[in-house]
């Protein structure tokens, strides 16, 4: 089932080259819009939004790191290794499951979700487009994204139901922000709601 809704999905690429390149850049660039996302933030967002970019960082570095030792257990070919299949970019012949790109995208938009909902959710859609474009582009299974998704929710939620513990870190490294930039520390500062 799993190779079938790869080729379903996958068999759509070739069709059309601007949905193709639209893919394509979404698979390409998605780690750094949401890098972008999170800078821009914390240099905008009032200190709960900076925690929240702080957080959110921090939950996308676990969740990739979770993916890794997830593949230290369980070994997934990529469908391009496993099958005839033509990618639109190459790629590593590394494992397939789960996803980093869909995972960093979707524990990074999970936990701005959690804290932030109006942001959250156009953030969560991007991630999902991520993961789509991941089997467009003909580098995972559905299955790959959807383990991926799993993985970055439950890191999302256990960073979340954290965040008390982190506080300190967090308050220090905005503290630190504030004395390089030379800014007075506020909670008023422009806000995204």
């Amino acid at each position: 089932m799993n190779y079938e809704l790869f080729k379903t999905i996958h068999g759509m690429a070739g069709q059309n080259i601007f949905l193709d390149d639209f893919m394509v850049f979404c698979t390409n660039n998605a780690i750094y819009i949401f890098g972008l996302s999170l800078l821009l933030i914390w240099i905008f967002g009032n200190e709960s939004y900076k925690k929240s970019a702080f957080y959110a960082g921090i939950t996308g570095i676990i969740a990739l790191c979770a993916n890794y030792l997830i593949t230290l257990i369980y070994y997934e070919p990529r469908p391009f290794v496993a099958h005839h299949v033509h990618t639109l970019i190459s790629h590593a012949a590394d494992a397939s499951f789960p996803s980093d790109h869909t995972t960093g995208a979707f524990a990074i938009a999970s936990l701005i979700w959690i804290r932030h909902r109006k942001i959250g959710v156009f953030m969560i859609l991007f991630a999902l487009l991520t993961g789509f474009s991941r089997i467009w582009v003909g580098h995972h299974y559905p299955f790959d994204v959807l383990g991926s998704i799993v993985v970055a929710t439950i890191i999302a939620i256990l960073i979340s139901k954290l965040i008390r513990l982190l506080d300190p870190l967090a308050n220090w490294v905005i503290s630190i922000y504030y004395f390089l930039i030379r800014k007075k520390r506020t909670t008023t500062d422009s806000n995204f709601d």
